[in-house]
């Protein structure tokens, strides 16, 4: 009997087209996202008599600051030198690539500018947001996953997956080197973080010690980032020869930041 030694990935990334629009499992995954999250935001919302048309309003700025942070993060992180020349491109948010990173600035913007907007505290939006944030980063690294990309190193681990579709066709499948899925490594320290994330905000009656949620988000999310970047495939060329890569160096300062909200918040109450 033969024991597995590596997983063929061949899956094609688009569900179905009609003309000119293709419907993509990456794209089906980002809008499931805001779905479930706005869903699990509701719960809260009620939970805590929050008032009408909060979560209306505050959907709105996520997804903004989302969007536009991402887009940015990758442009102005990855290939500076290129979007700044031809900024246009920039817009062309299916050409190119969304960076975590800089979705997380985009979306503590958003929320700043929310909590000034609604007069409660910044770090109570950011304390219950993350929670849903948690569950799509999930569904957005199996979306990279259904993509083939953003994958590892070779390994010859049994769980290693051949990325068929990222080689010229007809390449050989022995030719074809087994790689690290990083998206579903990933994806299960994001996932762990959720259930995390929901159970103490469970176990506190919905009012978490400030900052403790937030903080720990960032330990578990970005600390985890700087862990799987050492067996991650360069995304860029300049990153080839870097000690960290540029992921890797984005993630320490948002690791610290969680620590300091996790600590510095110590001893107050909701």
């Amino acid at each position: 009997m033969m024991l597995l030694n590596h997983i063929v990935w061949n899956v094609d990334p688009e569900i179905f087209s009609l003309g000119p629009l293709s419907v993509r499992y990456y794209g089906v995954l980002w809008a499931l996202s805001f779905l479930l999250g706005y869903m699990l935001f509701e719960r809260f919302v009620k939970k805590e008599s929050l008032p009408e048309g909060y979560l209306d309003s505050l959907t709105i700025y996520v997804a903004i600051g989302t969007i536009v942070g991402a887009r940015l993060g990758h442009c102005l992180f990855y290939e500076p030198a290129y979007y700044l020349a031809n900024p246009i491109e920039i817009l062309k948010i299916w050409r190119g690539g969304l960076a975590s990173h800089g979705a997380a600035i985009g979306i503590i913007t958003a929320l700043y500018l929310f909590s000034r907007k609604t007069k409660r505290p910044t770090i109570y939006i950011l304390d219950r947001i993350v929670i849903p944030v948690a569950l799509a980063g999930v569904l957005i690294r199996l979306g990279n996953l259904m993509n083939s990309e953003i994958y590892g190193v070779e390994t010859s681990l049994p769980w290693g997956f051949k990325f068929v579709r990222d080689f010229p066709m007809g390449t050989p499948i022995e030719h074809i080197p087994a790689m690290h899925p990083t998206q579903i490594y990933e994806a299960l320290a994001y996932l762990a973080g959720f259930i995390i994330l929901y159970l103490i905000y469970k176990k506190s009656d919905a009012k978490p010690r400030p900052g403790l949620l937030f903080g720990i988000f960032l330990i578990i999310t970005f600390g985890t980032r700087i862990l799987i970047e050492f067996i991650k495939q360069p995304q860029v060329g300049f990153e080839v020869n870097m000690a960290l890569n540029m992921g890797q160096w984005l993630s320490i300062p948002l690791v610290i930041t969680g620590l300091v909200f996790l600590f510095a918040y110590r001893g107050k109450k909701a």
